[in-house]
């Protein structure tokens, strides 16, 4: 049998409860999707542990092929869903430590992570275990937040500070840091003066609306090149009015359209690792947020596999 079953084959709503119904094991996967349902670092609303399963459920209403790219995203990559982290509510270190388990297990097997979150303090666990197994790595992330905020309550560890831990720790090589989008309000300047100080390259809403994408996926290539890349995307990259179902809304973001495209121009990367965040499905009521969210996923291990189709 071919995987994913497409509708054609198995009305949308008969559910295996994977991500478009993968199997848990394959022989040659390049592919695993994983939820990491942890999401008690969030500031404000909670709800994103139940985003796996609202972007799997989502991800049914797709059809295995990619248009854009001419792949079987997964079934070019026999790619598969092994479930959720059993992750530990009201114990952020404890989940840290399960979810990089099962992430560096992934990646000593030659296995791209697409992570389904959560909150983004997640992104830290599956950093440490790319560093584990490659070294500090480049990241691509897509956010309106930079989430280099050092404490919150004097408290080090939460969705606003993985990647000034990330810096501390070494894992990240912070010339070949993008942050794209940022966007909204600030406690004060220091806010984004703090990614600067780490030495990662901002690109604020207003500046890529002015520059223009093309240009910055220019410098992307020229600065990343063929470093093992991690690509985080925050749902609240997106306008609210295509996401609303998210933590922390910032209005004046991209809509579902000029998100995909961006993403889809993301070619050539030698991408280790993928997650994507902050979905939060209480508040997605239509769950327009929980399907672009699997589109997404979709176009993550649509690069995959055309880096699978050229190595061939």
């Amino acid at each position: 049998m071919k995987y994913p079953l497409s509708p054609d084959v198995k009305p949308e709503f008969c559910t295996t409860g994977t991500f478009m119904r993968l199997p848990s094991q394959r022989e040659n996967a390049k592919i695993a999707i994983l939820g990491m349902p942890f999401d008690t670092a969030a500031s404000f609303r909670v709800g994103a542990r139940f985003a796996p399963q609202a972007i799997r459920q989502a991800s049914m209403t797709l059809f295995p092929y990619h248009p854009i790219h001419n792949v079987y995203p997964f079934d070019d990559t026999n790619a598969i869903d092994i479930g959720d982290v059993p992750v530990i509510p009201h114990n952020i270190h404890r989940s840290y430590e399960l979810i990089e388990q099962s992430v560096v297990g992934l990646m000593q097997q030659g296995i791209v992570p697409i992570g389904l979150g959560g909150d983004h303090s997640v992104t830290l666990a599956s950093l440490r275990a790319a560093a584990k197994v490659y070294g500090p790595v480049a990241m691509i992330h897509f956010d309106s937040h930079t989430d280099t905020w050092d404490t919150y309550y004097d408290e080090k560890y939460w969705h606003g500070s993985p990647f000034i831990r990330a810096h501390e720790e070494g894992l990240l090589q912070p010339d070949k840091v993008f942050q794209i989008g940022i966007r909204g309000t600030l406690n004060h300047p220091g806010d984004l003066q703090a990614s600067y100080d780490l030495g990662y390259r901002v690109i604020t809403t207003q500046d890529l609306r002015k520059r223009g994408f093309e240009n910055l996926l220019q410098e992307l290539r020229e600065t990343i090149g063929d470093t093992p890349c991690f690509l985080t995307f925050d749902i609240d990259f997106v306008d609210p009015s295509c996401a609303p179902g998210t933590g922390t809304l910032e209005v004046g973001g991209f809509s579902s359209l000029e998100t995909l495209e961006m993403v889809r121009s993301l070619t050539g990367f030698n991408y280790i690792g993928f997650d994507l965040v902050e979905v939060l499905p209480p508040y997605d009521p239509t769950q327009i947020t929980s399907l672009l969210a699997a589109t997404l996923v979709h176009d993550f291990a649509s690069l995959i596999a055309l880096n699978t189709k050229q190595d061939k």
